[in-house]
C-alpha cells in the first residue's frame, strides 16, 4: 500500500501566502536550499495525524496546481502501471538531489498527483 506523504501548493506572492497560512492555520514555513524557489511547510506535530507539504512560487512551475504526492517503492514500475491503466505522465521522472525521484501524473479522471521514491543518492 502506498501513502500520501506530501502536498504542494503554489503562490504568486510567496510572502503573502506565507502570512495567510501562518495566520489561518499556524503553519510554519522554511525556505528550502534546493535548486528552485520552494518552502517546506510544517502543518503540525509529528505525533499528530496529518502530512506536511511545500509551496512553490508559481512562476517556477507554470501551470502548477495544488496536488498530493504518494510515496512508492518503485517509481519506474508505478509510472508503467499508470500508463497501462489509462493515466498520463505529465512530469517525467526527475531527481531531487539528496531526496529521491519525483514524477507527476493525471489519473483517468484528470486529477493531478505526484509520485516520490525515496533515494538519497538521486542526483
Amino acid at each position: 500500500m502506498s501513502r500520501v506523504v506530501h502536498f504542494d501548493i503554489n503562490a504568486k506572492d510567496p510572502d503573502r501566502a506565507i502570512k495567510f497560512y501562518e495566520t489561518i492555520f499556524d503553519w510554519k514555513f522554511t525556505k528550502w536550499e534546493g535548486p528552485m524557489e520552494y518552502w517546506m511547510i510544517k502543518t503540525g506535530q509529528e505525533s499528530e495525524p496529518g502530512i506536511d507539504g511545500g509551496m512553490s512560487k508559481n512562476d517556477e512551475l507554470p501551470g502548477f496546481e495544488t496536488s498530493v504526492t504518494v510515496n512508492v517503492n518503485s517509481i519506474d514500475n508505478v509510472i508503467q502501471q499508470i500508463q497501462d491503466f489509462g493515466g498520463q505522465i505529465i512530469q517525467p521522472k526527475m531527481a531531487i538531489p539528496g531526496v529521491g525521484w519525483f514524477a507527476q501524473f493525471r489519473d483517468t479522471e484528470g486529477n493531478k498527483l505526484g509520485l516520490m521514491q525515496d533515494d538519497t543518492s538521486a542526483n
